[in-house]
């Protein structure tokens, strides 16, 4: 006798509001760190650490937009593209990127704590503290997103197929 279908056991829609949520919160961060620089001295991009935050958050706009678009789908049409193979590379991928968005953030606000002490040994500069005050709040946001995507990494999990 064959099992009975399965049910998620949180609604689709609950899965795509978090995946949207994460999106939004993914790119606010991206665009303010794109976007940081201090007048013409110094750019994110001249950190290692604010690279790897970018990053970070670009790959997971990716994924996060990938998955969100396949639960849109599932959502209009009732059908899981992929069935339940695609539930575990969910799981696996929603782990993967929750970890990137946490080192991704980690490490910015890691990089602005020891340039925030370098600097107020060497005076108040108010660009420079612009530039470090940006790159928190980014660090911030994304560490938000990284919440998200920890949901929903719990949600995909909760969606894997039954094993007995």
């Amino acid at each position: 006798m064959a099992p009975p279908p399965s049910t998620p056991a949180v609604p689709p829609v609950v899965a795509l509001a978090v995946r949207v949520i994460t999106f939004i919160l993914v790119l606010i961060s991206v665009i303010v760190m794109a976007t940081n620089k201090i007048t013409s001295a110094a750019n994110f991009s001249d950190f290692y650490a604010y690279r790897y935050m970018l990053a970070a958050g670009v790959i997971g706009m990716a994924y996060t937009l990938l998955q969100a678009a396949l639960t849109v789908l599932y959502v209009t049409t009732g059908n899981k593209i992929g069935g339940d193979g695609l539930s575990i590379v969910d799981f696996f991928g929603d782990k993967l990127v929750s970890y990137l968005l946490a080192t991704g953030a980690a490490a910015c606000f890691g990089l602005t704590v020891d340039l925030k002490r370098i600097t107020d040994q060497g005076g108040n500069d108010s660009d420079t503290d612009n530039f470090l005050n940006k790159a928190n709040a980014s660090a911030a946001v994304l560490f938000i997103g990284f919440i998200f995507s920890a949901v929903s990494s719990i949600i995909s999990c909760l969606s894997l197929p039954k094993r007995g």
